[in-house]
């Protein structure tokens, strides 16, 4: 796979061109926020992963994933920011990163982040839970055939829900898998499942409140 490393700390990602190659992928670096934002604002960038900084000389790394996130939904971001930095982290997710690590962080997690969001990229690209479909290729949702416009926390938390579809998930498995582990309070999440069950309506799926277990979509 070839990725994209966006980082300024030039040991840093020296460090991290030499650990990923060694699984086998091809790196090329990018330093500069303004030269990353050029390059992924064309549809043709030709990255299978992009890992992004956030502090950047020349513009921040949000600014760089708002470019790419315009023409491209498909594409895994992985953000590197600093510890602590949650505004940023939350930022981040709501622009579509799928991923974070907070730095300093061990060079194994980040080969797991990075083989885990490969795999995800390499699925079946439909998803189909009766009348309700999700193109993972380009993150968008249809319902009995009509566009389905979700803000992106709604977006990862559906799509979490149809990768698990006729089985309850649990706030806590939510959380990890459609918010990355973000601090996310049981309340945010009911909050956001009761805007999922008004967009869903009447249509045939249903998405049901399992006690003691969980929240499950399935077709009626």
């Amino acid at each position: 796979m070839r990725l994209l490393l966006v980082e300024d700390d030039t040991l840093l990602a020296e460090t991290l061109i030499d650990t990923l190659s060694l699984e086998g992928h091809e790196v090329w670096h990018l330093a500069d926020g303004e030269a990353a934002r050029t390059h992924l604002s064309e549809p043709e960038h030709g990255a299978a992963l992009v890992l992004l900084d956030l502090n950047l000389p020349g513009c921040n790394g949000l600014s760089v994933l708002e470019a790419l996130r315009r023409h491209d939904t498909e594409t895994p971001v992985l953000i590197l920011t600093a510890r602590g930095a949650v505004e940023d982290r939350v930022q981040g997710l709501d622009l579509g990163a799928d991923d974070y690590l907070a730095k300093p962080f061990a060079l194994g997690e980040l080969e797991a982040r990075v083989r885990a969001l490969l795999r995800r990229r390499s699925v079946d690209p439909q998803l189909r839970v009766g009348p309700l479909m999700l193109d993972t290729r380009h993150q968008r949702f249809t319902l009995e055939d009509a566009t389905l416009a979700l803000p992106p926390r709604e977006q990862r938390l559906l799509a979490c829900l149809m990768r698990h579809a006729g089985e309850p998930v649990d706030k806590v498995q939510l959380a990890e898998e459609a918010f990355q582990g973000d601090a996310m309070g049981d309340n945010a999440i009911e909050v956001y499942v009761h805007r999922l069950r008004k967009r869903l309506g009447h249509t045939g799926v249903a998405l049901r409140t399992v006690r003691g277990l969980g929240y499950l979509l399935e077709v009626e």
